[in-house]
């Protein structure tokens, strides 16, 4: 088997607690639209491991979603992306710097390294900027023991 018929699933949510004023909530959800919108579409752009079809925003108020936090969830299955990872990392620390959280977690699924947690946290908030983002990442691995 070559490294390119492993699949490898990534997956996750991206946390912002709006505004408490109406108006700032509204822009600030706006610009995380925004954002997701402006990743390529997937038949557009062959270099992008982010693609705007992975992304869903929950909607606006408590009937479509958005309790207190809008969540922006995302998902895509990929051929060997652990081998490329760094790339992902990089369009997805891209992503976050264009948007308003206050958390962002990424599951990595692969068949030969196992599950990997990445963590992003924001104690009062990312607003967009270029600030360095802090990532804290998490490595499971299941297999059995040979004695």
């Amino acid at each position: 088997m070559s490294q390119f018929d492993q699949e490898s699933i990534v997956y996750g949510v991206i946390r912002h607690i709006p505004s408490t004023e109406d108006l700032a909530a509204r822009r600030e959800r706006r610009t995380n639209w925004s954002a997701i919108q402006s990743l390529p579409v997937g038949l557009d752009d062959d270099f992008s491991l982010l693609k705007r079809e992975m992304f869903s925003i929950s909607g606006d108020d408590i009937f479509s979603g958005a309790y207190q936090t809008q969540i922006i969830h995302f998902a895509a299955s990929y051929r060997a992306v652990e081998y490329e990872w760094e790339s992902w990392l990089r369009q997805f620390e891209s992503l976050l710097k264009a948007m308003h959280w206050v958390s962002a977690t990424v599951h990595l699924e692969t068949e030969l390294s196992g599950k990997h947690t990445f963590n992003w946290q924001a104690e009062h908030g990312h607003t967009p900027s270029d600030a360095e983002l802090r990532m804290s990442c998490e490595w499971e691995r299941e297999g059995a023991f040979a004695i």
